[in-house]
């Protein structure tokens, strides 16, 4: 929210594009937005009113658009005051494509288009308004996120401002118990609903699965039909493609035999609609790391610990058995969580492993203009064999090791809790 309130306050603000996977809360959000912050919504979803799509079938007049928006919604649209949201805009490529014109000619009017799967309009054939738009993405909620929704605000707020080595020891057996849970039920708004009402695993489970569900149906749905059978391949092939002993994603898990060429579409369609990320090897930890990427090496992560979990299913006794969330099939479930904190705090998280040897670091980043490897462990584990060689190697200052031990400074390396890894700007 405080980020749209940035964006309605810019001079040279564009139309929005606000961006994310089905049921991370775009439409709520926005519409929230609308009625805190406008005199007046006109919202069009375009998944239940295919007679709006016509009103973008003719030519980009960005008046007759008005009018007619008015028209369809029954609002009088009026600059500044109103806000006009044109929901699941993937379905009408053409109104993506307006959103060129009200930039140009109709920048005093406020707009917001929505999409889940913006990639595939990008592909159609219509124009995407390259530098006519501002975008925002939404995330599943972090974990950070999870704890104000549970009750324990101060404490999250606590290692959001001042870090985990001020949080006391009383507080970290309590943050463990709510990290499991995390893992477990994720950060799907509607799945930590949910959870916060009823605590009622099974139903958790229930429900993740039908957003899977949901997921396979729009695959159906948008995906090219030569595709199909190897998206859902792809997709199912997900937890055994995190296993820690595979270095990089193998095509031959997904089928044997299986060569990048016939599933590099599918892994690119599967990232643009918000539901993967793909973390690229890096031959280097050197400033930028983009400049040391190896495109063709890297790895693939589920935008969600939750799903990931439905997806391989973990059994929910899981999460009461001691600390085995964190180790499932081989501690994947732990890099698959510290993976959806950076990218919420928009880090881009790269791995870096050596050439013909077993040392690999986890997750590589950039912030505040240098490199930090971060080594994650499952449990209390404190060994850091590949980490400390990496430092070495590359001369590096600082290094992060993220496990279930509590905050430590150890000079070449600080231990960073995992309940805390979500607030690692504050702490670096």
């Amino acid at each position: 929210m405080s980020e749209l309130l940035v964006w309605k306050s810019r001079n040279n603000r564009r139309p929005l594009l606000l961006l994310g996977a089905r049921q991370t809360g775009k439409t709520w959000l926005s519409e929230q937005f609308g009625e805190a912050e406008y005199s007046k919504v006109a919202r069009i979803d375009f998944l239940r009113d295919n007679q709006a799509k016509r009103i973008f079938d003719g030519n980009f007049d960005t008046e007759r658009l008005l009018m007619e928006i008015g028209i369809q919604t029954g609002v009088n649209i009026t600059p500044g005051d109103t806000l006009i949201i044109l929901d699941e805009v993937q379905e009408c490529s053409r109104a993506l494509t307006s959103l060129k014109y009200f930039c140009e000619d109709a920048s005093e009017y406020h707009v917001i288009a929505t999409g889940s799967y913006m990639g595939i309009a990008m592909h159609d054939g219509e124009s995407y308004p390259v530098g006519k738009v501002d975008t925002m993405r939404l995330y599943p909620l972090s974990f950070l996120e999870f704890l104000r929704n549970s009750g324990d605000g101060p404490l999250a707020e606590m290692i959001a401002s001042q870090g985990a080595g001020t949080v006391s020891g009383a507080f970290e057996e309590r943050l463990k118990r709510q990290l499991k849970m995390y893992m477990f039920v994720g950060g799907m708004p509607a799945i930590v609903a949910e959870y916060e009402q009823s605590k009622n695993l099974r139903e958790i489970r229930r429900l993740q699965q039908g957003i899977l569900d949901d997921y396979d149906n729009d695959f159906s749905k948008h995906a090219p039909p030569r595709l199909l059978e190897r998206l859902r391949q792809v997709w199912a092939s997900l937890p055994a493609q995190l296993s820690k002993e595979n270095r990089k994603f193998v095509y031959g898990v997904v089928r044997p035999g299986a060569r990048a060429r016939q599933f590099e579409e599918c892994l690119q369609w599967l990232c643009d609609y918000g539901i993967a990320y793909r973390i690229p090897c890096v031959s280097a930890i050197r400033t930028p790391l983009k400049s040391y990427a190896q495109p063709e090496t890297f790895k693939m992560f589920c935008f969600d610990t939750g799903l990931l979990g439905a997806l391989s299913k973990v059994d929910a006794a899981t999460v009461i058995d001691g600390s085995a969330i964190f180790t499932e099939f081989k501690g994947a479930m732990t890099e698959q969580y510290v993976c959806q904190q950076l990218m919420v705090q928009h880090l881009t998280p790269y791995y870096w492993a050596k050439e013909n040897s077993r040392t690999e670091v986890d997750f590589v980043i950039e912030t505040h203009n240098t490199v930090m490897p971060v080594e994650v462990k499952a449990e209390l584990n404190l060994k850091a064999k590949s980490l400390k060689s990496a430092v070495e190697r590359f001369g590096l200052q600082r290094s992060i090791r993220t496990s279930l031990a509590g905050y430590r400074d150890e000079g070449w390396v600080t231990n960073i809790p995992l309940w805390a890894i979500g607030s690692i700007n504050s702490m670096v």
